[in-house]
């Protein structure tokens, strides 16, 4: 069983709300639920190319599967920074058990 985490722009950060609503859609449909910590968004800080600061604001989306399907979760972050005009989105596979 896996865990995966998704660091996805917090709604309302640069107007993504439709775009974060259809991704917690697709989710559910796919993997029968999802967990979305979107109270207190994260806040991400980075030097860009040109030298400059960037911010942003994020929100942790969490899936359980069975199986990690790699292939698939990398055309779906290229989708989704798609989606989100971002150069791309952090996805993360962890083992996970239940009790």
């Amino acid at each position: 069983m896996y865990l995966i985490q998704l660091l996805l722009p917090a709604p309302g950060a640069g107007n993504h709300t439709a775009a974060f609503a259809r991704t917690r859609e697709e989710l559910i449909e796919r993997f029968h639920g999802v967990t979305a910590y979107e109270r207190a968004p994260a806040h991400g800080v980075w030097i860009a190319p040109d030298g400059e600061k960037e911010r942003d604001a994020v929100v942790m989306v969490e899936v359980v599967t069975e199986v990690f399907d790699r292939q698939w979760w990398r055309d779906y972050a290229k989708a989704l920074a798609a989606r989100f005009g971002e150069e791309e989105i952090h996805v993360r596979a962890l083992p996970a058990e239940t009790p």
